[in-house]
């Protein structure tokens, strides 16, 4: 059962903006979300109320900031004014550095997710900037990986370490098997990728991997976001676009091998993947870049670092399956619960800051 009421507010502005289709489309979304009033999230997330504050997009220049600033004070202090009692307020981002004195809350937590500061696409300068503007006025910090949490002590916080979770009964269990009509032509077998696609990716992995395949098909799921050009050109490989979440599940089961061909980069080196104990939920074999999140699995799935290894790894997974010794030691996903992770969530942001980094992994 929830215990808590939870105010999401919905923001814009990571992005500057351009002159393209993806734009507008995003535009034309957040334009639809303004026209309406504050509205309560499907009934099995009673307690949550959905906020979208009308804002500038784009925080780069001072004016931007002041105004984005401005906007938003304006929307949320009369709502939270109305609270029976001040808001603890959580951000996953530091666009909220203007804001923080001006609101009526009882404490800030920056939930630090990932580097925004190198992560494609955004405006890394003007996030980095106000992410160091943001840290002093924080009461309590907490990190989704052992990588942020040592680049925010080179920034001189510490911070408690609080891994990501899974829904295992989600994942091994799929009820939705829309998915199946997704791939029901697909040349078998099928070699699965699921999340946003964009220059995260390696482009000489798929490549690679294509170029050996024999029969079979690399399926990419998930919206694009100015990937590689050479992505559309690959043999051998379907990119199914956006899906919804209930059908991820259906899609892996249909799934030979699950992939994560991801470059090293700056912002791979930082990011705590979701998809990553998802993929070990669904009891398929996965094969994964050598990279900091992925490390702390080692034991479950297969390490790669190069093209040439990931595409041989993942024949053999093809041949072989999940090994008898990666299975047994994914049973450790069972401590990994969303219902744990947000028990200890709750601890942290109701607790003093500690002094010291600590791990509640």
């Amino acid at each position: 059962m929830p215990t808590h009421r939870v105010l999401w507010v919905n923001t814009i502005g990571t992005r500057p903006p351009k002159l393209n289709w993806a734009t507008m489309k995003r535009a034309a979304g957040k334009v639809m979300q303004w026209s309406q009033s504050p509205k309560a999230a499907p009934a099995e997330h009673q307690n949550l109320l959905l906020l979208n504050p009308r804002m500038w997009p784009g925080f780069g220049r001072p004016w931007q900031r002041q105004l984005n600033a401005s906007l938003i004070i304006k929307y949320l202090k009369p709502i939270l004014a109305e609270l029976s009692e001040p808001a603890i307020a959580i951000t996953t981002i530091p666009i909220v550095a203007d804001i923080m004195s001006s609101l009526p809350v009882k404490s800030w937590h920056y939930y630090c997710v990932d580097d925004f500061s190198v992560w494609p696409g955004l405006d890394g300068v003007t996030l980095g900037t106000m992410e160091k503007q943001m840290l002093p006025g924080t009461n309590g910090i907490i990190a989704a990986s052992e990588h942020l949490q040592n680049r925010l002590q080179l920034l001189g916080y510490s911070s408690s370490l609080l891994t990501h979770g899974v829904d295992l009964p989600f994942w091994t269990n799929p009820t939705n098997i829309d998915g199946l009509e997704l791939v029901k032509e697909i040349e078998r077998p099928l070699i699965v990728f699921w999340g946003v696609i964009d220059k995260r990716m390696d482009i000489a992995f798929l490549p690679r991997l294509t170029a050996d395949l024999k029969n079979g098909t690399v399926v990419l799921a998930g919206p694009q976001d100015e990937p590689h050009a050479e992505l559309a050109t690959l043999p051998r490989t379907k990119l199914l676009g956006p899906l919804p979440l209930e059908q991820l599940p259906a899609l892996a089961q249909q799934a030979d091998v699950l992939i994560m061909p991801y470059a090293d980069l700056p912002v791979t080196q930082a990011m705590q993947p979701l998809k990553l104990k998802e993929y070990l939920a669904t009891g398929k074999p996965v094969v994964v870049r050598n990279l900091p999140a992925n490390r702390d699995w080692h034991d479950c799935l297969d390490l790669v670092n190069a093209p040439e290894e990931f595409s041989r790894r993942v024949m053999e997974r093809l041949a072989t399956g999940v090994p008898i010794d990666q299975a047994n030691a994914r049973q450790r996903l069972e401590h990994e619960s969303w219902t744990q992770k947000a028990a200890l969530f709750s601890q942290l942001i109701k607790s003093p800051q500690p002094l010291n980094p600590v791990s509640t992994r």
